[in-house]
């Protein structure tokens, strides 16, 4: 792979070109042999730093852990295979805003379905939702709510087209993805995300009250309300705001580089495929239920099916970015339209309900699990489709 050929998504994907028009054309992910025997060689090659003097996760992912996954990338994992699964489940890409944008689009059988754009944050992908489409199209019981759903990637993730100019943040992501729905021909749709999807999907609801019948999510976010106190919430979510606290201070460092030089930590992201994994994949370990571990919150398989598309798709820098967009300008519109929460005790943000509701102003459906983490459906996808169900079956 040639430096100018790093990171290109369509060199990655043998995209179908796309002009400035309004089509939705169906999209075909391949793979080139090189660009695999690429990654194998780097993956080879990776250059390890000294192991952590410590036995904890403290310092960040460890040594062991991470030449651990290298090996797994290298031996096991088959991006033919991912290419195949995606292939089947129904690629599209359309241009917005001058901006080519992928996403899958799995339409139910029945006849009662309703549309659903579900939308992913970082460092996840679309991957995050394949273990769900099934039982969100096509439930087995008919009582079941059934959803036709659109998963897009985000602006700069994926095999969505990178920004080349600035101003792709939340808000505009949001009309993006309302002008997608239309060209689908879903007029209201429900919507639900997490992490960044979270964002996007709360703008949906402040910016497109009439195309939104309702939303959910299992990360929202909301500004103290004035007067409100610490000490008059329940202890539970005391404790919810202390690990808040705990997070700002020792686990934030990604978002700080992220937000203020995006640039400079892409080029290590981009040209080091072990630099890409050890990003991604301490994430994973310490924002899942449990913490400080891989196994066995999310299945090793899907973990780098994720950081595939990341590294396929050139997206360590452009990803960053949207942090550099948008980071600390949301959370305070009131949301009027219908809304849900699940809270899963691994979230690293867990808002108390008072909070929330003060912003959430309709808030149908509040629910506090007791398992599962960031990557919900990745990490209890029976229980993810459940509170979907539940939420929008309301």
């Amino acid at each position: 792979m040639s430096c100018d050929a790093a990171g290109s998504r369509d060199a990655a994907a043998g995209a179908t070109p796309l002009g400035a028009t309004r089509d939705v054309v169906p999209f075909e992910l391949d793979i080139p042999e090189d660009q695999v025997a690429d990654l194998h060689e780097r993956l080879r090659r990776v250059r390890f730093p000294e192991p952590e003097p410590v036995d904890d996760w403290s310092q960040g992912i460890p040594a062991a852990t991470v030449a651990e996954l290298c090996r797994d990338w290298l031996e096991d994992h088959d991006v033919h295979a991912l290419s195949a699964e995606l292939n089947g489940r129904g690629q599209h890409r359309t241009v917005i805003d001058g901006l080519g944008i992928h996403f899958l689009h799995v339409e139910s059988p029945r006849p009662d379905a309703r549309p659903l754009i579900i939308t992913h944050g970082w460092p996840g992908s679309v991957v995050e939702f394949l273990d769900v489409l099934d039982a969100l199209t096509d439930p087995p019981e008919a009582s079941d709510p059934a959803f036709h759903v659109v998963a897009p990637s985000l602006p700069g993730f994926g095999f969505s087209d990178k920004p080349t100019t600035t101003g792709w943040g939340v808000d505009h992501i949001a009309d993006a993805w309302a002008e997608l729905m239309s060209r689908l021909g879903y007029d209201r749709f429900l919507a639900q995300g997490g992490d960044w999807g979270a964002m996007v999907t709360t703008a949906l609801g402040v910016r497109h009250p009439d195309r939104v019948a309702m939303l959910h999510t299992t990360m929202p976010l909301a500004a103290r309300p004035e007067g409100a106190r610490t000490e008059d919430l329940p202890e539970l979510e005391q404790q919810w705001l202390a690990q808040a606290r705990e997070f700002r201070e020792l686990g934030s460092g990604y978002s700080a580089q992220q937000r203020t030089r995006p640039q400079t930590l892409g080029y290590a992201l981009v040209d080091s495929p072990a630099g890409q994994l050890a990003w991604i994949a301490e994430k994973f370990g310490v924002w899942t239920f449990g913490g400080a571990t891989l196994e066995p919150s999310v299945p090793r398989k899907r973990l780098l099916d994720n950081v595939a598309v990341y590294w396929f798709g050139g997206s360590g820098a452009s990803s960053a970015r949207l942090y550099w967009e948008s980071f600390g300008g949301v959370g305070r519109q009131p949301v009027t339209v219908p809304s849900a929460v699940s809270v899963f005790p691994g979230e690293m943000a867990k808002m108390p309900r008072s909070w929330v509701e003060a912003r959430y102003t309709d808030l149908r459906r509040w629910n506090v699990l007791d398992r599962g983490g960031h990557f919900a459906s990745l990490e209890e996808p029976e229980l993810f489709v459940s509170e979907l169900r539940g939420a929008f079956g309301l």
